[in-house]
C-alpha cells in the first residue's frame, strides 16, 4: 500500500518496551526484553483501524538479565542470530472491540518462518508532550507457541514437565510519535 499519503507514527524507543515471559521449571516466570527495535504505523489521518503496521527487532538484543542464558537464546538452539538477525511483524487487520480495546491480526516472522498471530491491544490515549509532539500510547499482549517458529530446544525434568514452557507471553508498552 502507498504510505506517502498517510500519516506516519514511529515507535519512540525511549518510551517503549518489548518484553516476554516464559515459564521456567514449570514454577516461575522468567522475563526478558529486546533492546533494539523499530516500527511504524501509517494511518489515514488519526484512524488506527485502517493503518499499516510494520515492526522489526533484533533478536541479538535479547536481555534476560543473565548473560549465559542470553548467549544460549542467541544460539542455534533458539533465535540463531548468526543466520537470522531480524524478527518482524506486519499488521494485516485491526478489529475494534470497544473504544479502548482491539485485536491486532498480523504475521510474525522468526527465523524465516511467518505465522499469523492475534494480539490484544489496549489504546491508552493520545497526548502532546511539553515540546508539542503528538504521542499515542498502547499496551499490546499476546501468546505464542515458540515451537511454531522453530524455537524447539528444551530439557525434560526429573519430576516431569520441561525446563522451558512452549507458551511465550508477549507484553509491549508502545509509545508512538506522530511524524
Amino acid at each position: 500500500m502507498e504510505n506517502s499519503a498517510k500519516t506516519k507514527w514511529s515507535i519512540d524507543p525511549k518510551h517503549s518496551e518489548i518484553s516476554f515471559k516464559a515459564r521456567h521449571l514449570m514454577i516461575t516466570n522468567v522475563k526478558g526484553v529486546f533492546r533494539e527495535f523499530d516500527g511504524s504505523v501509517f494511518t489515514n489521518g488519526d484512524d488506527f483501524l485502517t493503518s499499516d503496521i510494520e515492526f522489526k527487532m533484533n533478536p541479538g538484543s535479547i536481555d534476560t538479565g543473565a548473560p549465559d542464558r542470553d548467549t544460549h537464546l542467541k544460539s542455534a538452539d533458539f533465535f540463531d542470530v548468526e543466520n537470522y538477525n531480524q524478527i518482524s511483524f506486519v499488521g494485516k487487520a485491526v478489529e475494534k472491540i470497544d473504544d479502548s480495546n482491539y485485536n491486532l491480526l498480523g504475521d510474525l516472522t522468526i527465523k524465516g518462518i511467518s505465522k499469523p498471530v492475534k494480539l490484544e491491544v489496549e489504546f491508552n490515549g493520545t497526548s502532546k508532550d511539553p515540546w508539542g509532539n503528538q504521542k499515542a500510547g498502547y499496551t499490546i499482549n499476546g501468546k505464542i507457541n515458540r515451537k511454531e517458529w522453530g524455537l524447539n530446544w528444551n530439557a525434560a525434568l526429573e519430576t516431569g514437565g520441561v525446563l522451558v514452557s512452549e507458551e511465550i507471553k508477549i507484553n509491549c508498552e508502545v509509545q508512538l510519535l506522530k511524524q
